[in-house]
């Protein structure tokens, strides 16, 4: 599933061509993605402007200008690429190959944007994607956004922060940063980089990152600067190019390629001065990559 980075990535694609344009038509070839549509969808979004784009962890968020946002989320296998003026190629070279079969193009928004039309295009041939129409007044109490947590990229995601969360907690660590409730967007690549970067165990338990006080310890400080560094870094690169994702410039980003603990079972461990060997094991379902010479 693409996590915050690729949803940051396509968000910042898709601006410059959506933002201030006239969706002249919005055409759906099916009733349903992960969930039906919206009833009157479609009809909903002719003929109305495009404000902005924005994030809210996974979900990106596009703004109409009569306070209404529509939420849309990728899935395992969703993209956008956008097409402009006659017979147009989506531009870029695949890393990986991606869909092109017209099947998998399930919504399509024909825009009137300042350079003329162009064509906004969600594939996803998992169909596990889904988007919504919810008024922008009420987006902060929606089922999707009322419980979860600060923004691994925002300035209120500080140590403090983490140990009020954290204080008491036996649940291991990794668990502890992927609860959504507790930080937005953080998923399972980046909370196995933040704690090699950090040199704590995934295992273990939360609550010792906090001080007796309730202040939080050197440790919790440094993985939290982790988490940001991470996070800023793979949006930099643009995104983790997994399998499933692609910018909307067609180009994968090559965050992966510089991954230093995830997927990388059987390793030296990239610490300086640390003789480990990366191990895999599963937590949760989940597969947790660290070094257990110097994540302690």
């Amino acid at each position: 599933m693409p996590e915050l980075p690729e949803v940051e990535t396509v968000k910042r694609g898709l601006a410059p061509t959506m933002e201030g344009a006239l969706i002249e038509r919005a055409e759906l070839r099916r009733a349903d993605l992960r969930f039906p549509f919206p009833n009157g969808f479609a009809a909903s979004l002719e003929g109305k402007f495009i404000q902005s784009l924005s994030r809210r962890a996974k979900y990106l968020l596009i703004e109409l200008e009569t306070g209404d946002v529509i939420v849309a989320h990728l899935g395992m296998s969703g993209s956008f690429r956008i097409e402009a003026g006659d017979g147009a190629e989506t531009p870029g070279t695949f890393h990986h190959e991606r869909s092109k079969n017209e099947k998998h193009d399930h919504v399509i928004f024909h825009l009137l944007t300042a350079n003329g039309p162009a064509r906004v295009i969600y594939n996803d041939p998992r169909r596990f994607g889904f988007m919504d129409i919810v008024s922008r007044d009420t987006l902060s109490a929606h089922a999707f956004f009322k419980s979860l947590g600060e923004e691994p990229t925002g300035n209120v995601l500080d140590a403090a922060y983490l140990a009020a969360r954290f204080k008491g907690k036996a649940q291991p660590l990794k668990a502890a940063l992927l609860d959504q409730r507790n930080i937005a967007g953080l998923g399972n690549i980046y909370v196995c980089e933040a704690l090699w970067r950090s040199h704590l165990s995934p295992m273990k338990p939360a609550g010792s990152v906090v001080g007796a006080n309730g202040k939080p310890t050197k440790a919790l400080t440094t993985l939290t600067e982790a988490i940001r560094a991470v996070i800023a870094d793979a949006i930099a690169a643009g995104g983790s190019s997994l399998r499933d994702h692609i910018q909307t410039d067609g180009t994968l980003g090559y965050f992966q390629h510089s991954f230093s603990v995830y997927d990388q079972e059987g390793k030296a461990c990239r610490t300086p001065g640390c003789d480990g060997t990366i191990t895999r094991i599963v937590q949760a379902g989940r597969s947790t990559f660290y070094c257990p010479s110097c994540q302690k």
